[in-house]
């Protein structure tokens, strides 16, 4: 037994055994998520939608602009004080404040601030179908860990099974009890359970390191996960895809995601539409001034000047779109030829979404029946293997016949395992469906 595990700490890594943190599936899944190069971008992404929303309703609201300017005219000009012609030079200074507001624009404005709150919006149910994919990426992967962690248990097992009956038919051999190839058929085995064990060891750390990699946990950690608490199965349960589809159509981010750029695409092209119509814009200004002659001759005072030369106009302004190089007609059908990309797109996804889930319904239905057969097949193979061990010691069996059905009772304990493992990650696939998403 000591060398036993002797063996196994120097076949496993120190990292399999001994680590000062245990990783929960919430655990991994809040790290992923958090550390998700993506959701950062998708964030910010967000951030930009926001921004763009509230110019769009900015654009509602008048503009306001101030601006000055300074001039000076040489040679043949009009006096600012006369308004004749002099050859004087002069010097003038110009102050002015204005504002527009655009009262139609073929409704172009607000079909711009409708596609902003659906980018808005958009963006949201874009970051929650990122989460909860990056959710059942690592979710699989830790699935797949516990898998090869329950692996390497199960090869444990055999090879301590393996290492005591080797010793105790050593031993009656010695006694004339087993003959030189019973003993032969049992090295072989043992040898055979020593090298799925660090096969499975393997596989187990190249799991960890897809998980890490999931995750975007620093190279440099040691990462171990904790057993999963099994939820009951749920085996009478039949789950019908067309119903669970409906459902899914309500509560995805994902389909949410492409509704919402179906619309957005829309309101691109009511605005594309609307840049075809006249425009009328209402426009208000204030402005005053100053200038001297710049031959040395007295001028009025610069505050004089300022409420002096004071005025002010409201004007409205209608501009009607001739033609201009044929770009709006252009962005008018591409935005229409966009919109048909977009609906296209839009049913491809619920076609995945569908797939996705008549798959799911599939692997549910079958996997709880699977389960079931393979827990009562690995309780029928641990009762043969044990009335074969003790026929074998009795002497009325042969080691050929010890060895196979030791290995069909670790061939069935893994498929238990598996099938286990797989039917707990595709019921919660087909829960997350349903709208409800728990670890």
């Amino acid at each position: 037994m000591k060398k036993l595990m002797l063996l196994l700490l120097w076949v496993i890594p120190s990292g399999v055994f001994s680590q000062e943190k245990i990783w929960t599936l919430e655990e991994c899944v809040e790290y992923a998520v958090l550390h998700n190069p993506q959701h950062t971008k998708q964030a910010a992404q967000n951030e930009i939608y926001r921004y763009n929303q509230r110019d769009a309703i900015g654009g509602f609201l008048p503009s306001l602009n101030a601006g000055t300017g300074v001039s000076v005219n040489f040679g043949r000009g009009v006096d600012p004080e006369t308004n004749t012609y002099i050859s004087t030079n002069t010097f003038s200074n110009a102050y002015e404040i204005y504002s527009s507001l655009t009262l139609f624009d073929g409704f172009a404005q607000i079909y711009r601030a409708k596609t902003a709150n659906i980018n808005r919006l958009k963006g949201k149910e874009e970051l929650r179908a990122l989460k909860d994919k990056t959710t059942f990426e690592v979710m699989e992967i830790f699935f797949n860990v516990l898998y090869y962690k329950g692996t390497v248990t199960l090869a444990g097992q055999q090879l301590e099974e393996s290492v005591q009956t080797l010793k105790k038919f050593r031993r009656m051999e010695e006694l004339g009890l087993k003959s030189i190839p019973d003993l032969a058929e049992m090295q072989a085995k043992e040898a055979e359970d020593r090298f799925l064990l660090t096969r499975q060891t393997n596989l187990y750390n190249l799991e960890v390191i897809k998980l890490k990699e999931k995750m975007n946990l620093p190279v440099e950690e040691n990462l171990s996960v904790k057993d999963y608490e099994q939820s009951p199965l749920v085996s009478a349960e039949t789950h019908n895809a067309t119903d669970i589809y409906r459902q899914a159509l309500a509560v995805l981010p994902a389909v949410q995601a492409s509704v919402r750029s179906v619309s957005a695409t829309r309101m691109e092209y009511k605005t594309a539409r609307g840049r075809l119509f006249p425009s009328l814009s209402l426009n208000a200004g204030f402005s005053t001034g100053f200038s001297r002659l710049m031959d040395g001759t007295s001028y009025m005072s610069f505050n004089e000047q300022l409420k002096l030369r004071e005025g002010s106009y409201v004007s409205a302004t209608l501009s009607i779109p001739l033609f201009n190089g044929f770009s709006r007609f252009s962005e008018v059908k591409r935005s229409r030829l966009r919109l048909i990309i977009a609906q296209n797109q839009h049913e491809e996804t619920l076609r995945r979404v569908y797939s996705e889930i008549e798959q799911t319904v599939a692997d549910v239905n079958g996997l709880s029946d699977e389960y079931l057969h393979a827990q009562k097949r690995t309780a029928a193979m641990q009762s043969a293997h044990r009335m074969n061990l003790r026929k074998y010691e009795a002497g009325l069996t042969d080691a050929v016949t010890l060895t196979a059905s030791s290995n069909r009772l670790l061939n069935s304990r893994i498929e238990e395992l598996y099938t286990n493992l797989k039917y707990q990650l595709k019921y919660k696939l087909l829960n997350y469906y349903k709208g409800s998403l728990e670890l």
